[in-house]
């Protein structure tokens, strides 16, 4: 991996930005995220392309909103634990904009909590197929959990690790930016992202063939109607 050769900051700038559309992962740089470390700055060593955070000491709860938020191209998504009202939030704003295309892929054992919940009512609602959302609950190949969590975002930046979206499995900053406090949790976890490009490319296929195999357990528990009808309208034709 190619070394920085300095450490040079940069202003540091505000967290979630799912509102401010002229923020985006198109100009992103790893440097955007040293705001969010306990020193502030990384080593003059420090990969260009990749950066390992620790929960606990790093505000991996924030570096995520800053990724997620400027999402706004395509986001490929597989989360074991899914219970972040704030990440959750931001996902819901992508998932009905037509001009984001998301796979979301959660593991069936973890499944019945209230912000999966939410996805499935919007998918009810709203047919999230007809948004570019593809949405899915399932296993592994060989129905063992899928316990990836990981993103590829816009194409350009992955994230992955041992990081649950919960309090404690990002840790909870109880004063903004500085870990500790009454009520401070944080399990022993760390969260990489990377800009190296041939493992986002690879990452992102991962992402998909976990998805469809998801997709296709799903199906065959609850046929979808939309999609037989689809298949007898081809088969008239």
């Amino acid at each position: 991996m190619a070394k920085r050769p300095t450490s040079r900051s940069k202003a540091p700038s505000a967290s979630n930005a799912v509102d401010d559309p002229a923020q985006s992962l198109q100009a992103f740089d790893l440097l955007d995220l040293q705001q969010f470390t306990q020193e502030k700055a990384y080593s003059p060593a420090a990969s260009q392309d990749f950066h390992l955070f620790f929960v606990g000491r790093d505000d991996v709860h924030d570096i995520l909103k800053y990724v997620l938020s400027r999402v706004r191209v395509s986001l490929y998504l597989n989360m074991f634990g899914y219970d972040d009202a704030e990440l959750n939030a931001i996902l819901m704003a992508k998932v009905l904009d037509p001009t984001v295309t998301m796979l979301i892929t959660l593991d069936k054992s973890q499944a019945g909590g209230a912000h999966e919940k939410a996805l499935l009512d919007a998918d009810r609602q709203h047919e999230l197929a007809a948004f570019n959302t593809h949405f899915a609950i399932g296993q592994s190949t060989t129905h063992q959990i899928s316990h990836t969590k990981g993103f590829v975002a816009d194409g350009k930046v992955g994230g992955e690790g041992s990081v649950n979206w919960s309090a404690a499995g990002e840790g909870t900053f109880v004063v903004t930016g500085m870990p500790g406090g009454r009520g401070y949790k944080a399990q022993n976890n760390t969260q990489t992202i990377f800009t190296d490009t041939d493992s986002v490319n690879r990452f992102q296929t991962e992402l998909i063939a976990e998805h469809m195999v998801a997709q296709n357990q799903q199906e065959q528990i609850t046929p979808d109607p939309r999609r037989r009808q689809r298949k007898l309208s081809i088969a008239k034709e």
